[in-house]
């Protein structure tokens, strides 16, 4: 292998490339990285540049030209230098010969060595890692490996995954915030340079390697997880026999199609645009260049000293000035432009006409008084959550995630489909991204004049794929027709608690307990189960200094609840947790309480189906409007079990008459919680409380057991592939494997994983799932 690098200039070219900044010996980058006044962009590319390089150090060169081509004391670039002579003259000899010429006498070559063997360790572990990889796959947690590698465009949100079905608003935020400052960035640049200075000083004891473990496999980590068990999700409605089956073996394999206001269910069916004789051309869109669009954005956001910028119009016709004064008005909102001849040449020029006013709304200034000032549209998206994909919308059309408005979050793990509203963006732009973005579509466009408002949906309809199932066909009948007919009991998902060894119901009830060093503890500490190796590294610097400023450097991306939890910290200090927790975005803050409620409420609703079973009894609550009232005696024939209600613990609510509102007192007693003032002294803590159905009936199920043998097909078309006109798959009467397809919908706020658990019998829970879906890592 060395030999074959050796002889092949190009390869060992590709193994510096790759080994540069990974652990090799030492723990440390085996190359070092650029000196002082070097850019990596300039090394990357192999190119020369003004600042002070390496220069040809072989002994043999003397005065004069070594063979590899570069005179002595003239620089080449970093360990991706060009292999023929800066002068153009070509050595007699080969590339080889002329490379290890300049290895010779210095230490490069052992530096070389260096490089392969802690190349050839990446690779051994990276194929070990590969084959732990067979135990699971959930790109919802995950993909550990490619999660490290991608900057998504809003990383790290407190874990907040959904079925597509928690649309009560209270994890969505309203008031998104925008993108904040990186805190701590021009300290790293300080940084820098002294952390290369001390990685070419250790270059000479890179001659001993430490052996690293072997990554922890999916499956490892998440046996630190939760099981249902652990938020008293514990009981069944129905007395059918249970049956194995996969959830989410593919993304794909769950659809999640939104239910609207008017009982309408969404579909992406039609991609064209409403034209208006406002809407700029088709052309308006590609017309302006690349360093136009920058030069034109940064004057639209006020980020540099010019008051204007001047586009020459190459072809001088009124049909393409027309086209370029369109273009930037309708990209960059809040520009006015005119036209001006300097020196003979024709210039558009665009210019603030209000001035910094017109950045607080600039869309006032070109946007048509006759059409609606939001633009609807469906958006399909496929394995990306709801904030997500509006933040990459957001950053494609260079506007604020505040303006977009929606019915509900969806969830990541899937397909969804949903309806979408956006502030003074016209339809054709919107169209333009479905030329940009991979994995959404946009469409069913319409202008109107309100947004969208969380929790305005009437719920939701799903399309699931249970893979290799072990059931009979009359166990899948037993279960589905009991779905259909009975329902399921309304428990709060897995989701709602997190993916970790500390659940987010502790960090909720040590809010509620005022407790807010044993929050800051919670949030902070080292704990088990999958995460992103940048959030360990800054969990154990933590742990070992208790110095926030030196665990947030830790921290690529601050955007983070820990991160952010971290800046509060930083700036209140140690002493003023409150405040330093304030940082955290509202709606992220009250999911920690939301949480606590839930875990209060699943364990209370498994108690009241022990103690009394699926039949209404006197003293439970049912709602009568808005209102809980109590069942009397006289009243209990007039109710069944779908009407009955319970609450999540709170000061403006009643607890059943019987004695499972003394076990939601002892409860919260155990808590050190007061159900008699759920009131914190901060008001954004204090619990009002809610009402919630103990079993939910779904609507418009239906169901197909069908056979395949491919178990990475798709088993259904999804909207796109009708818009594509691609012909529904077709089924083998027999096959390898058996997939249950079921659809159904579901009101707002339920979750659909506990309508597949009352299905199968099985445990939900990532922990348990892991162990069953052999494909969870790809």
């Amino acid at each position: 292998m060395l030999l074959m690098m050796i002889v092949n200039p190009k390869s060992v070219q590709n193994s510096l490339h790759v080994a540069r900044g990974f652990p090799g010996a030492g723990g440390r980058s085996v190359l070092p990285g650029p000196r002082a006044g070097e850019t990596d962009s300039a090394l990357g590319r192999g190119l020369r540049s003004a600042a002070p390089r390496r220069t040809c150090a072989s002994p043999a060169a003397g005065g004069r030209s070594c063979t590899c081509g570069f005179p002595r004391g003239v620089p080449y670039v970093g360990w991706r230098w060009p292999l023929s002579p800066p002068s153009g003259r070509r050595p007699s000899t080969s590339r080889a010969e002329r490379l290890l010429h300049c290895l010779a006498g210095t230490r490069r070559l052992r530096v070389l060595l260096n490089v392969f063997f802690g190349a050839l360790k990446i690779e051994m572990t990276s194929m070990s890692l590969k084959r732990g990889c067979l135990v699971v796959e959930d790109n919802d947690g995950v993909a550990l490996q490619e999660e490290t590698k991608k900057q998504k465009v809003s990383e790290c949100y407190l874990t907040n995954s959904q079925d597509g079905v928690e649309n009560d608003g209270l994890h969505s935020s309203e008031d998104e915030p925008g993108p904040p400052e990186v805190e701590g960035a021009k300290k790293d640049e300080k940084n820098s340079s002294a952390q290369v200075q001390e990685e070419e000083e250790e270059e000479d004891g890179l001659s001993e390697t430490r052996e690293e473990e072997e990554p922890e496999s999916f499956a490892d980590m998440m046996k630190h997880g939760l099981t249902e068990i652990d938020v008293g999700i514990t009981k069944f409605v129905s007395p059918h026999e249970g049956f194995s089956g996969i959830l989410k073996e593919r993304y794909s394999d769950f659809v999640v199609h939104e239910i609207g206001k008017d009982g309408r269910i969404s579909h992406l069916d039609d991609l064209s645009v409403p034209m208006d004789k406002e809407d700029p051309p088709e052309e308006a869109l590609t017309v302006l260049t690349a360093e136009d669009k920058q030069q034109l954005e940064e004057l639209q956001l006020f980020k540099n000293k010019e008051t204007s910028v001047a586009i020459e119009v190459i072809e001088d016709t009124k049909e393409k000035r027309t086209i370029i004064h369109q273009a930037i008005k309708s990209l960059f909102p809040g520009l006015e432009t005119k036209t001006e001849d300097r020196e003979g040449r024709k210039y558009i020029v665009a210019y603030h006409a209000a001035g910094k006013k017109a950045l607080a709304n600039p869309r006032k200034h070109s946007w048509p008084k006759s059409r609606g000032s939001y633009c609807h549209f469906v958006l399909y998206k496929e394995n990306k959550d709801t904030m997500d994909a509006i933040n990459v919308l957001s950053k494609y059309l260079r506007v604020k995630p505040n303006i977009f408005s929606y019915m509900g979050t969806k969830d990541k793990r899937a397909i969804t489909v949903q309806e979408i509203a956006v502030l003074k963006i016209s339809a054709q732009r919107l169209a333009h991204l479905n030329k940009c973005l991979m994995n959404f579509k946009l469409g069913n466009f319409s202008y109107q004049k309100t947004p969208l408002k969380l929790g305005e949906l009437q719920g939701n309809h799903f399309t699931v794929v249970l893979r290799n199932i072990t059931g009979t066909d009359e166990q899948v009948q037993q279960a589905m027709q009991s779905l259909k007919e009975t329902g399921f009991i309304n428990y709060y998902g897995m989701q709602r608690f997190g993916t970790t060894a500390v659940p987010t119901y502790q960090v909720g009830r040590a809010i509620l307990q005022n407790s807010w060093t044993e929050v800051m503890d919670l949030i902070l500490k080292p704990r088990s189960g999958a995460e992103k190796g940048y959030l360990v590294k800054c969990r154990e610097e933590w742990a070992k200094t208790k110095d926030p400023a030196s665990a947030l450097k830790k921290l690529p991306v601050k955007r983070c609840v820990e991160g952010q939890l971290l800046r509060g910290l930083s700036k209140y200090g140690m002493k003023n947790i409150v405040s330093a927790f304030g940082i955290i975005p509202r709606n992220n803050r009250l999911m920690y309480i939301h949480s606590y409620q839930s875990y209060v409420w699943n364990n209370m609703v498994s108690k009241r189906i022990e103690d009394y079973g699926l039949k209404p009894v006197p003293g439970d609550l049912v709602l009568k409007g808005a209102t809980a009232t109590y069942i009397e005696e006289e009243d209990v024939n007039n109710y069944s079990i779908h009407d009955v209600v319970m609450p999540l613990p709170g000061f403006d609510v009643i607890y059943p008459k019987h004695k499972i509102s003394e076990a939601y007192r002892e409860m919260l007693t155990a808590d050190n919680l007061d159900i008699d003032n759920m009131r914190h002294t901060i008001r954004d803590y204090s619990l009002s409380g809610a009402y919630r159905k103990i079993i939910i009936r779904p609507q418009n199920v239906s169901w197909e057991v069908v056979a395949y043998n491919d178990p990475k097909i798709p088993l259904f078309n999804t909207d796109v592939d009708n818009l594509e006109g691609k012909p529904p798959p077709i089924f083998a009467s027999e096959g390898k494997y058996r997939a249950l397809k079921m659809d159904f919908s579901l009101p707002p706020s339920t979750y659909a994983t506990m309508a597949i658990r009352e299905v199968l019998k099985m445990d939900t829970s990532i922990k348990n799932q892991t162990q069953l879906n052999t494909n969870w890592l790809r």
